[in-house]
């Protein structure tokens, strides 16, 4: 049946379109109209059953989400490892500074010899000490953000290994101070002595909180100290643990009660090099996430070149990441590389012995997780502290590859050698970076036809996508593989984009049945440190924050329910629109030229043209980035390091017309991006051409500045060779047309649904839990038949609402759940839900 038109307020019309408003009082629908809003209960069909397991976390080491983040050491740099191959900022000595205190002298510099602690900790600090009596010298480290964040009365155990020359020993102080010296904590007095590494310990008491605190270590006397593991510790971890976690955050983490912990990532796990940190490979910086670099001793661990740009030092490895899925009554699901790297890189590394050996390190881990404590790998774990089987069911191989043949061929390999030696695991195949495309639908084909039975989904798009494609896995095979959905988020934090989602997440649980495993992503940022944005959690040194899709992802993990109440339901939706807008020219750490660029409708009237003969005033930036110039009669774009160039020209209003150019690559990484629909809010189409490394062609579309994908396919450009490129337009459906021969052809056609719903039932307290979303301006006023169910009269009602712009940040956290008991409740009711809101009505049944 037709579906109406819904009216939208402006605040809502905005944040689709990619751009913040305030929002305009609504007209109130009288109360005696008839709802236009249903929500009826089926009591033909049967429900699904939804697992305890639906919703979990997944942590990758991306925004200081570890060091810095989660994993509570204070000191940064502690081992002294950062490097420039790290982050070009870097040094052996960043976050130290060398000083003296009472007439102290002498020099500090951080060495790679063989005086080493270890070989995989190559890297320690050397004082020269040439202290007169009662001098000191030493070094003192800013901790993270604005310091080493302190509470008064808590307790800080330091630790620090040491050797030294100095026959007598040398003397240590260690201290808490300000940024001014003023003491924060009594001082810790040690002597090291001996010329060979020994470990030394102490506990600080705080006096004074502050998020502004500064570690020094001083030595005294004479001679040669070598010092490495320099490390502070709040003994109030999360759980009480050594070497353990941030509290603050990890209680965030478990108040989710996620049913799943995926680590370590992410695009750390199949980037950069996959083989090992040893002298073969000169001690290689740049390296995949491989799990055995990260347990044991800490000090033996190894050191990182983090793929998101920083030092990553595995304190917190493999380990701990067990320990805490357990702590917090979560199920392990750990990845691990699958040779062929992901995350723009796409290269496949080909090397059968070194393939045997990531294969074993996967058994190895297996048996870390599970073996007995008698075995090698479980014996170590059990040296840990870890007797008992940490109870591993799930592992996934592989992280959004895009070289989809080269990934599978070796993800059989893994899946055949774990199948034989572990037949209860779960092998997790996956399907690329997207939700569709070329890579996607290759790599489905590839997982259906091997039997997998779990494939790994990952989208970051729109909130206009995410109410567009409710019904995504409605469609879906019952007879598998079932989804897990590792990664997706609304790319913004703003509370639409959490209604957007949340609406989507009604669609999940419908089909539980086929999405088994779901995880908002990434989970953590540090506010100072950000390589990517959303983000579940944010925090600096002392305080955190949940996002506003903190709280309703919340809302929907600790009220899940365990089967669902089949229902459908009656709204308005938001028909689509037309591309129209500006034309726009791009590149991305590319130069390239354009020329003859011309905009006509079908029976050839021009809209518009250039030729730049005379010049390029018709074209504006949208973002003053790059270099832009006519040169020898064409537009040139010459910085190759520039990345979103932006320029658009003329406003084509008009719903039919043809875009015609001809395109250069002349140096750099990738090819062209020509734009179309180009919006002032940020709305826009571009057609991506030699992206993600000269390795995929795209439609993308724009929202707000971020850009999910439309069409993906493999495509490289030459450079020095002229392209023609022409894009028609009819509509809302486009044709791809490059050097004469259509590329592709996509149709912008679905409509957008603010109302969604879902029912589940909570068997063991006897609820209905009725969960519906409004992500417009105006309430919706619902009927809602539960189908003769008996229940109580009155519910238990949370609600999330607001300014669909919101957000919490540091300084306010406006969008909180609210939750209130409500009448009228019965087997029909009617219920005005808020306009811009996530409502659950847990209703008791009788």
């Amino acid at each position: 049946m037709p579906r109406p038109r819904a009216l939208l307020g402006f605040a809502t019309v905005a944040l689709l379109a990619g751009t913040a408003a305030v929002a305009v009082p609504a007209l109130a629908r009288p109360p005696e109209a008839d709802p236009a809003y249903t929500i009826t209960v089926d009591r033909t069909r049967p429900g699904v059953e939804i697992d305890d397991s639906m919703y979990g976390v997944f942590f990758e080491d991306i925004n200081f989400a570890a060091d810095g983040g989660l994993y509570a050491e204070l000191v940064r740099n502690r081992s002294f490892e950062f490097l420039p191959v790290d982050n070009s900022s870097y040094t052996g000595l960043t976050a130290w500074t060398p000083g003296a205190a009472a007439g102290g002298t002498g020099t500090a510099a951080t060495v790679d010899d063989d005086a080493r602690l270890n070989d995989r900790n190559r890297t320690y600090l050397r004082l020269g000490l040439t202290n007169p009596d009662g001098g000191w010298y030493g070094v003192t480290n800013a901790g993270y953000n604005s310091g080493i964040a302190l509470v008064a009365g808590a307790r800080y155990d330091f630790s620090v290994w040491a050797r030294t020359d100095a026959a007598a020993g040398t003397p240590l102080t260690v201290s808490l101070h300000d940024t001014a010296d003023q003491p924060l904590a009594r001082s810790l007095t040690l002597t090291t002595n001996g010329d060979t590494w020994t470990r030394y310990t102490g506990t600080l008491r705080a006096t004074r909180t502050t998020d502004a605190g500064r570690l020094s270590v001083r030595a005294g006397g004479t001679g040669t100290l070598r010092l490495d593991m320099v490390s502070l510790f709040p003994r109030d971890t999360f759980r009480g643990r050594a070497n353990g976690l941030r509290k603050d955050l990890a209680e965030k983490i478990a108040a989710l009660k996620p049913g799943f912990v995926r680590f370590p990532g992410g695009c750390l796990v199949n980037t950069n090099s996959h083989y090992g940190y040893d002298a073969s490979t000169n001690w290689e910086r740049s390296r995949s996430y491989q799990w055995k670099d990260t347990v044991g001793p800490v000090e033996t661990r190894a050191t990182n070149r983090n793929f998101w740009g920083y030092n990553q030092s595995y304190g917190l490895g493999y380990y701990e990441y067990f320990q805490f899925a357990e702590d917090v009554g979560a199920m392990p699901l750990p990845v691990v590389p699958a040779l062929v790297t992901g995350c723009g890189q796409n290269r496949a590394t080909v090397d059968e012995a070194l393939l045997q050996r990531h294969i074993q390190d996967t058994l190895d881990l297996i048996e870390f997780a599970n073996g007995p404590a008698t075995s090698t790998w479980g014996g170590l774990r059990a040296e840990m502290g870890h007797p008992e089987p940490f109870g591993l069911t799930h592992l996934g191989v592989g992280n959004e590859e895009n070289l989809p043949d080269e990934y599978f061929a070796n993800f059989v390999r893994f899946r055949a050698a774990i199948e034989a030696a572990y037949p209860e695991i779960v092998v997790i195949g996956n399907s690329g970076p997207d939700d569709e495309g070329a890579t996607f639908d290759r790599l489905w084909e590839l997982n259906r036809a091997a039997g997998v039975e779990m494939v790994d989904e990952h989208y970051y798009n729109s909130p206009a996508w995410f109410l567009q494609n409710n019904a995504r896995y409605d469609s879906y095979d019952r007879a598998g593989p079932r989804v897990f959905l590792g990664e997706y988020a609304s790319r913004d934090n703003k509370l639409f984009n959490s209604l957007a989602e949340a609406a989507y997440l009604t669609g999940l649980e419908r089909n539980a049945d086929v999405v088994k495993l779901a995880a908002y992503a990434p989970l953590l940022a540090n506010i100072d440190h950000v390589q990517w944005r959303p983000d579940l959690i944010w925090f600096d040194n002392d305080e955190s924050w949940g996002s506003t899709s903190y709280q309703v992802q919340k809302l929907f993990m600790n009220n899940v329910g365990d089967r669902t109440v089949p229902s459908r339901s009656t709204a308005p939706v938001i028909e689509p629109e037309p591309i129209t807008g500006a034309i726009g020219l791009s590149t991305w750490a590319t130069s390239a030229t354009y020329d003859d660029v011309s905009v006509t409708a079908p029976d050839g009237t021009v809209l518009f043209r250039d030729d730049f003969s005379t010049g390029a005033d018709a074209w504006t930036p949208v973002e003053p980035r790059g270099t832009w110039s006519v040169v020898d009669g064409g537009y040139v774009q010459s910085d190759t390091a520039a990345q979103d160039t932006l320029v658009k020209a003329g406003n084509i209003t008009a719903t039919e017309y043809d875009l015609n150019l001809k395109a250069t690559k002349n140096a750099g990484a990738e090819g062209f991006l020509v734009a179309f629909g180009v919006q002032e809010t940020g709305h826009l189409y571009w057609w991506n051409l030699g992206g993600w490394n000269n390795t995929q062609g795209a439609i993308q579309k724009g929202e707000g500045g971020a850009k999910e994908i439309v069409i993906a396919k493999p495509n490289s450009i030459e450079t020095g060779v002229t392209y023609d490129i022409r894009i028609e337009v009819r509509g809302s459906q486009v044709r791809l047309f490059l050097n004469g021969e259509l590329w592709d052809s996509f149709v912008d056609d679905q409509v957008i649904e603010p109302f969604a719903h879902v029912i589940t039932e909570d068997r063991r307290r006897g609820e209905l839990i009725v969960k519906v979303v409004n992500a417009q301006d105006t309430p919706a006023v619902t009927r809602v038949d539960l189908g003769r169910r008996r229940v109580h009269g009155t519910a238990r009602m949370t609600e999330i609402s607001g300014d669909p712009g919101e957000q919490n940040t540091r300084s306010a956290e406006p969008i909180q759940p609210v939750t209130t008991t409500v009448g009228g409740i019965g087997s029909t009711f009617t219920r005005t839900f808020a306009p811009n809101s996530v409502t659950f009505l847990r209703i008791r049944t009788k």
